[in-house]
């Protein structure tokens, strides 16, 4: 690929360590920027708080990116990948994310600018574990210094290792859910559970939707952020993948889990429902012959006994004796 300009990063007269945060004006662009780092080799984490238009020229005006990472950045059909230039990375990154609006799990992208003195995070919505790392980054000059003196490949490798940890919790729910769930199968209760097994299903199918291409990308990017950390740190993006094999391992279990789930529990509703139909059939039969005796002597015919009390008796005594017969044949060979 040619080779870009470097960014033309704007450095404004402050303390080192400080927070520029910008109003929440509908026009002005929402950009946090944390620096830090030893003499001599400052790094600055500029974090912005969305992909709305004004954000874009914000980096337009301070950086020197290619045209295409701009057009990606407002795309909403990103994959997960990593591209390399001369003087950066660009970097695209989707998590798991609980939506609590539509009640499901979606994709939370995250589109990165690696650089030898910067790192420019742009999520297209709030991601917690980031949020939560520039916060503490904000709050502790200690952290912010021992994280930003090892480059900003080991920076990075930050942002992504939290973002990958944060689906261990979610995971770990989602495993007690089909624990319950495995519990409830059991216990007699198949006709409530249907929904849940197929709520939790499409939980993991989402999971995986969003897991699988990242593998990749996270290979990718073990790879080519070589020369942006020391030699000794290469180590940290093998753990990175460590972690997300661990977070697949768990995910083809849970589909496992949640068909062996889903067949276990049509296996007993069809057993509850073979039992029903067999109870049913067996009491039309019995009735069949004592419904055919009482039509014989209801017919509009004479027929034997028909002016004399006892013939009454005998044909319910018969069919008492035939009923009982039937029933205690049908219970000894389990049909009842």
């Amino acid at each position: 690929m040619p080779s870009l300009p470097k960014p033309r990063l704007r450095r404004a007269a402050r303390s080192r360590g400080a927070v520029v945060t910008s109003s929440a004006e509908p026009r002005t662009p929402q950009v946090e920027i944390l620096e830090g780092g030893p003499e001599g080799r400052p790094l600055r984490w500029v974090n912005l708080q969305g992909v709305r238009p004004v954000e874009r020229a914000w980096l337009e005006e301070h950086f020197a990116f290619h045209p295409l990472d701009y057009e990606d950045l407002a795309s909403r059909n990103q994959r997960p990948k990593v591209d390399e230039y001369d003087d950066y990375l660009f970097v695209v990154l989707q998590f798991p994310r609980y939506d609590k609006r539509i009640g499901r799990l979606s994709a939370a992208e995250v589109d990165v600018f690696l650089g030898p003195d910067y790192v420019v995070t742009v999520p297209n919505q709030p991601i917690q574990s980031l949020d939560y790392l520039f916060e503490r980054c904000q709050a502790s000059d200690e952290l912010r210094e021992q994280l930003f003196a090892k480059g900003p490949g080991y920076l990075l490798y930050r942002i992504v290792d939290d973002a990958v940890d944060a689906s261990f919790p979610m995971l770990r729910k989602m495993g007690n859910k089909l624990e319950r769930l495995e519990d409830d199968v059991f216990e007699g209760r198949s006709n409530e559970v249907v929904r849940d097994i197929f709520s939790v299903k499409q939980e993991i199918i989402n999971f995986r939707r969003v897991v699988r291409p990242m593998r990749t990308a996270l290979a990718d990017l073990e790879r080519s952020t070589k020369r942006y950390i020391a030699e000794d740190l290469e180590i940290y993006f093998d753990d990175i993948n460590d972690a997300s094999e661990r977070v697949w391992d768990m995910l083809e279990n849970f589909k496992e889990v949640v068909e062996a789930l889903e067949s276990t529990n049509e296996s007993v509703l069809s057993h509850q429902l073979n039992r029903v139909l067999r109870i049913l059939t067996s009491f039309s039969v019995v009735m069949l012959p004592l419904t055919l005796i009482a039509s014989i002597f209801g017919m509009n015919v004479r027929v034997p006994g028909q002016d004399h009390i006892d013939g009454f008796y005998a044909v319910v005594g018969v069919m008492a004796v035939l009923l009982i017969g039937m029933v205690w044949t049908f219970r000894r060979r389990g049909f009842l």
